[in-house]
C-alpha cells in the first residue's frame, strides 16, 4: 500500500513541473512575439519620422494641459483701485500693563541712605557735579549762569550771582544725594543734603532758584518772592567798589641772546633795567 501512495506522490511532483515549463515557454514566445512586432513597426516607419513615434502615447501624454497665459514682465498690471478712501485709525491699546512698564530701578545696598559726594562743584544755582555725578536738586528750577533778571528796567547777572551765592554755601562740604551708588553721563535729578540741611530747601528759601510747579517747596518760594531775596530782589549796589585799576606798563622784553656782538667777539649783554 505504501509503494502505491509514494509512486503516485511522484507522478503529482513530476506533472506539475512540466506544467511550469510549459507555461513559462508559452510566456515567453508572447514576449518575443509582441517585442518583434515592436520592432517590425519601427522598422516600416519612414526615415524622416522620429524613433519615438512607434511607442504608444501614455495615459498622461494624453490628458489636456491646463491653459497658459503668456506674461509680460514689463507690462504688470496695476492694482484695482479701491472705490472707498482710506481711513487713519487710532492704534489699539496695549495688551498688557506691561507694555507700559518703566525700566526697573537699580537696586541700591542695604542700608543705603544716599551717595556722598566729595568736592561737590556748583556750575549753576541747582546743578552740583562730583564723583562723576551730574545732579540736578529735584523740586528747584535750576538757574543757569547766563541768565538776566530786570530791576527797574536795568539788567543784571542774577545766573552769575546765584551760582556764586550757591558756591559760597557748599564750600567744598560733602552732599548727600539720592543717587545710585554708580554714576552716570546723563543728568540725575535727586534730592541732596548737607548734614540734615535740606539743599533745594535753602536755595528756594534763599531765592537762588524757583520752586518747581507742583514740588515741596512752592511755600518757600512764595515768601522768597515776596520777600524779594535773591533773583527776586533788586540788583546788587556795587558803587562802593573801587575802580578797575589802569593795566600796568607792559615790562621790558629781554634780549634773545644771553650774549652780544662787540667788535666781532662775542660778550654778556648787559642785563635789562628794572621796571619803575
Amino acid at each position: 500500500m505504501r509503494p502505491l501512495h509514494a509512486a503516485v506522490a511522484i507522478l503529482a511532483i513530476v506533472t506539475m513541473g512540466a506544467l511550469v515549463v510549459a507555461g513559462g515557454r508559452a510566456v515567453q514566445r508572447g514576449s518575443d512575439a509582441s517585442g518583434d512586432d515592436q520592432l517590425q513597426a519601427i522598422a516600416e516607419q519612414p526615415i524622416d519620422a522620429p524613433v519615438t513615434s512607434a511607442i504608444p502615447p501614455s495615459d498622461k501624454a494624453t490628458k489636456s494641459a491646463p491653459p497658459s497665459r503668456a506674461v509680460d514682465p514689463e507690462a504688470i498690471d496695476p492694482p484695482s483701485p479701491r472705490s472707498e478712501e482710506l481711513e487713519r485709525v487710532d492704534p489699539r491699546p496695549p495688551l498688557s500693563k506691561l507694555a507700559l512698564a518703566m525700566p526697573p530701578k537699580p537696586k541700591m545696598p542695604d542700608g543705603w541712605d544716599g551717595t556722598k559726594l566729595f568736592n561737590p562743584v556748583a556750575s549753576a544755582a541747582g546743578l552740583i557735579e562730583a564723583k562723576g555725578y551730574s545732579v540736578a536738586i529735584s523740586g528747584v528750577d535750576i538757574v543757569r549762569q547766563d541768565e538776566t533778571c530786570s530791576d527797574n528796567d536795568k539788567s543784571w547777572a542774577c545766573g552769575v550771582r546765584a551760582r556764586t551765592a550757591f558756591r559760597a554755601f557748599l564750600r567744598g562740604r560733602a552732599v548727600i544725594c539720592k543717587v545710585p551708588p554708580e554714576g552716570g553721563r546723563d543728568v540725575i535729578a535727586a534730592e541732596c543734603r548737607i548734614g540734615k540741611q535740606d539743599v533745594g530747601q535753602w536755595l528756594v528759601e534763599n531765592g537762588w532758584s524757583r520752586a518747581a510747579k507742583g514740588g515741596p517747596y512752592e511755600d518757600a518760594g512764595e515768601k522768597a518772592r515776596t520777600a524779594k531775596k535773591g533773583i527776586f530782589g533788586p540788583a546788587p549796589d556795587l558803587s562802593g567798589l573801587s575802580p578797575v585799576p589802569e593795566a600796568p606798563n607792559p615790562a621790558p622784553q629781554a634780549s634773545g641772546s644771553i650774549l652780544e656782538e662787540v667788535d666781532g667777539v662775542l660778550k654778556p649783554a648787559d642785563p635789562p633795567a628794572p621796571a619803575e
